[in-house]
């Protein structure tokens, strides 16, 4: 075993491959950026197909080559388990999956993980009965976990190689260039899906509204583009918002939001011009309503919001209240037509977003960042990945990208849920690093993080009650008692890289 700074044991076998987490910049260096195969296509060739067996017969796909998927359906993607079951029907297996996150939708897959059809997965996230499965060790190989400025670094460092990359896109022309914002199933920015269709050696457009050419505008362009599908439905559009915007009573989650808030705007940061990322959860979309309720009061405006988009944000956008909208991802239909028809709704990708391997990532800009968590420490590290039952069922997702870059990072959370807590002493698994977590934020109250010392005394006058992180931690377990510990297996499951791509924790079986 190998003890990283986060003070987690990595074997040695998976530090002597990835390395391990060494401080937040310990691992960015100049590097060679990653290249591709490209096959030119002449005048007059043709690039649509008859189906997806056509389209993966073409590509030449074979055993052991990586394919990757885009995450922008969410709950509604229909993609992933459709090539995935023409692959399975071909006889291809050993193939390696790099989604930029998988859902409960995909529940198919552990089928062709049983089978020997996808022997190895990198993705963000892995919910539900996907996470469970894995969990349980059914795949030899554990799943690599990045986040979504891991992934794009990945990809564009050439840590992941994509042979070919097939992508859903609400509408197409017949040459390849694709976007989100027309067709049955529109779901807005494809950013996940444009850092694929840059570095894959081959990319396969999936799409059931193909109009003419040229599709504009254009997010993927026909020049990343080698071969166009046409199917009956590529998802479901109800699917895209599922479980994402709901817009909660619940009391406990309004005093939260309301505290964030309160903390955001007595903030040195807030100021005419400042930045923030919010969120789409119940408690993240209040925030962003009791933020509106003071930017109105103050006068005050914002230079731009960023991330994964909802309705919330956009009518900020339309009230004037925020300048521009910079987008990797929409998580309602709202947001979708938003980025459709307002100029300064901006669509981005991945690597622009979030990649601590690029020229500078748009998080690099931001005053703060409004973020979640399953359980959180006293050291303030945090866990996204983990339930209190050790079993993966969380996204890596942009927590530990956002919370490192933002000027000021607040991790919002209730003290218990259920009879569960949620600050404990030692989180299942860290996926962010407590030096990257500012403030967090719960219904009692909140507790700054001592390293921000700058922070510490200029909230001393807030008329919010304050506590120490060790004292949460105190208050949930004299709620609902002292945790009972996992029993783990032996078995590595999932490697959790940080942003740098050195590892950070691992998962093992439960």
């Amino acid at each position: 075993m190998v003890m990283n700074k986060a003070g987690r044991d990595i074997p040695k076998e998976y530090a002597d491959q990835f390395g391990i987490y060494e401080g937040e910049l310990a691992h960015i260096s100049d590097y060679q950026e990653a290249s591709r195969t490209i096959k030119p296509v002449k005048p007059r060739d043709e690039k649509l197909v008859g189906s997806i067996r056509e389209a993966i017969e073409k590509t030449g796909l074979t055993d052991g080559m990586t394919i990757s998927f885009h995450h922008h359906f969410r709950e509604g993607d229909f993609v992933m388990n459709m090539v995935l079951e023409e692959i399975a029907k071909m006889g291809i297996k050993n193939i390696s999956i790099a989604p930029s996150s998988i859902a409960n939708v995909h529940e198919p897959l552990i089928d062709h993980i049983k089978n020997g059809v996808v022997t190895n997965i990198t993705s963000s996230g892995l919910r539900d009965k996907v996470g469970a499965a894995i969990s349980e060790g059914i795949m030899e190989n554990p799943v690599v976990i990045r986040s979504h400025g891991g992934r794009a670094r990945a990809i564009a460092a050439g840590d992941v190689h994509i042979d070919v990359a097939f992508l859903g896109a609400p509408s197409s022309d017949e040459y390849g260039n694709a976007n989100g914002t027309k067709g049955k199933a529109t779901c807005g920015s494809l950013g996940y899906a444009m850092i694929d269709a840059k570095y894959a050696d081959q990319v396969v457009i999936i799409t059931d509204t193909l109009v003419p050419y040229p599709n504009t505008p254009i997010s993927i362009p026909q020049t990343d583009v080698d071969y166009v599908v046409v199917v009956d439905a590529i998802g479901d559009p109800k699917g895209i918002a599922k479980g994402a915007t709901r817009f909660t009573k619940n009391p406990k989650e309004l005093i939260i939001a309301e505290y964030a808030s309160k903390v955001i705007t007595n903030s040195p940061y807030y100021k005419e011009g400042f930045s923030f990322q919010t969120g789409t959860g119940g408690a993240a979309l209040a925030v962003t309503r009791f933020m509106r309720e003071q930017m109105i009061k103050d006068n005050i405006k914002a230079r731009f919001a960023l991330g994964g988009i909802t309705n919330a944000m956009v009518e900020l956008l339309q009230e004037g209240l925020v300048e521009k909208i910079i987008d990797v991802q929409d998580f309602d239909h709202p947001s979708a037509v938003s980025l459709g028809e307002h100029a300064d709704h901006y669509e981005i990708d991945a690597n622009m977003y979030a990649s601590p391997f690029s020229k500078g990532a748009v998080i690099n800009q931001l005053d703060t960042a409004i973020l979640s968590a399953l359980e959180v420490d006293t050291d303030f590290n945090v866990n996204v990945m983990t339930g209190s039952d050790g079993v993966i069922r969380g996204a890596s997702g942009g927590h530990s990208d956002t919370s490192m870059a933002c000027k000021m990072s607040l991790v919002i959370s209730p003290l218990v849920r259920g009879r569960i807590p949620t600050f404990v002493e030692h989180v299942n698994t860290v996926v962010t690093p407590g030096s990257s977590v500012d403030i967090v934020v719960t219904e009692i109250g909140i507790a700054i993080n001592p390293l921000r010392e700058d922070l510490v005394e200029h909230f001393k006058v807030i008329d919010i009650p304050q506590f120490t992180i060790k004292e949460l931690q105190e208050k949930a377990y004299s709620i609902v008692g002292t945790p009972d510990p996992i029993q783990y297996g032996d078995k590595v499951v999932a490697l959790i890289e940080y942003r740098d791509g050195s590892l950070i924790d691992v998962v093992r079986n439960v």
